[in-house]
């Protein structure tokens, strides 16, 4: 792919070793993976197990009448829960350190309560992720509207594609078993036009656990007119436990120099920034709260942590984990591995207790974060940022592996 699709195509992986901290340990047991994301066997904490398996069950119908499923896969170290509605994961059980197992995932009971929801609990998000300022993009001469959605800007913005983004829709699914992983693959047709973004787009993620748990995502996508796309999945970690309370005591390490500015709706100021001496910082591990309350102008523009980190050059992206966090009392930690530039880190900030989760317990500000991998936002009105553009005859490919263990 050339031109103004090249930058949304599969990144190459590099060939040097990360930061220390938490991304040093990480690398020390790091399992190779092939381009594609799939993960390599047996990595540090993961530990070799029975292999995945995957099932299916009703999970009700849609307020417009569609049925909707809910798949399990994976096995006793990592078991995932996914709704046909969103492409939504609903669990991600997990042990800690002494063998308890907990679901690490924000989301909720019933469909009913995922089809009111405005937090993306576990969605897949599309066709854009994150933000477009106003809407509003121009691509060969054409302007594109894009309905206003972000409750932030009271709105101003376009949020993860718009009020009926991808997280609204009903997927296709189909199970997916072999070479040491099971799953679903998931499949939506978006037509020209949807949400006003053109050429019919469409869409296959596969959600995948491998023996070793790492929960592996791979995307694809063509169109049938030049379009623009940012895929990512909106999970909510917290690692002590879906209902334990805040994650501003968890440890996060991200192998970024630099991040992504916003003003005060949340749109990308253009050039990017060093993190160097700011609560940016997470080059070595921090505590998400740590730094938090600093009257730093970024942290008080999203009231917390919400900004593109842009990933460091030189990372073996296979082998070498981007974002690695922790939680110390449980002992879990959780690897990111992506082919993304950068990843959106986000910590819970407008979370305000109207939630309940599984557990009984609301979800109150700093309950989850989520380390959505993709392009960064506003990218159409950013030419020096990577492009999002996707052409006829192009193929969108990317993957994100999250791999699981205790320690």
């Amino acid at each position: 792919m050339t031109g103004a699709g090249q930058g949304i195509t599969r990144r190459s992986a590099l060939a040097a070793a990360a930061a220390g901290g938490l991304l040093a340990s990480a690398v020390a047991g790091a399992a190779p993976a092939s381009a594609n994301g799939r993960g390599g066997g047996g990595g540090k904490g993961g530990g070799q197990t029975t292999s995945p398996t995957t099932s299916s069950a009703p999970f009700g119908t849609t307020a417009d009448g569609q049925a909707v499923e809910r798949w399990t896969f994976g096995h006793d170290r990592l078991r995932v829960t996914m709704l046909t509605y969103g492409a939504t994961i609903q669990s991600v059980l997990v042990p800690d350190r002494r063998g308890k197992v907990a679901d690490v995932s924000l989301g909720q009971k019933t469909l009913a309560e995922y089809e009111a929801l405005t937090t993306f609990f576990g969605a897949t998000i599309g066709r854009y992720a994150n933000r477009i300022a106003k809407g509003r993009f121009t691509l060969d001469g054409t302007t594109y509207q894009v309905p206003v959605n972000d409750p932030g800007t009271n709105p101003v913005n376009a949020l993860h594609g718009g009020p009926k983004g991808f997280n609204t829709r009903v997927w296709g699914a189909e199970a997916l078993t072999g070479d040491g992983e099971a799953g679903v693959r998931f499949t939506l047709v978006s037509p020209d036009g949807d949400q006003g973004f053109p050429g019919e787009l469409t869409t296959t993620v596969d959600y995948v656990v491998t023996t070793d748990s790492q929960l592996v995502i791979r995307y694809r996508a063509t169109t049938t007119a030049p379009t623009v796309l940012n895929l990512t999945n909106h999970v909510y970690f917290n690692l002590a436990g879906e209902s334990s309370g805040s994650v501003y005591g968890h440890e996060l390490q991200i192998a970024a120099s630099r991040f992504t500015p916003i003003d005060a709706v949340s749109i990308p100021l253009g050039p990017q920034r060093a993190v160097a001496g700011t609560p940016f910082d997470f080059r070595t591990p921090h505590l998400i709260g740590e730094r938090i309350t600093v009257p730093d102008q970024q942290v008080l523009n999203a009231l917390g942590y919400d900004h593109n980190w842009v990933f460091d050059d030189g990372i073996d992206r296979d082998r070498t984990p981007v974002v690695v966090a922790r939680d110390p009392g449980s002992g879990r930690v959780v690897e990111t591995f992506t082919d993304q530039p950068g990843v959106q880190f986000y910590s819970g900030n407008f979370l305000t207790g109207s939630l309940v989760g599984p557990g009984g317990r609301t979800y109150r500000q700093g309950a989850g974060f989520t380390l959505e991998t993709q392009h960064f936002p506003d990218s159409p009105h950013q030419p020096g940022y990577p492009s999002t553009v996707l052409r006829p005859g192009q193929e969108f490919t990317s993957w994100t592996r999250y791999r699981f263990s205790a320690r």
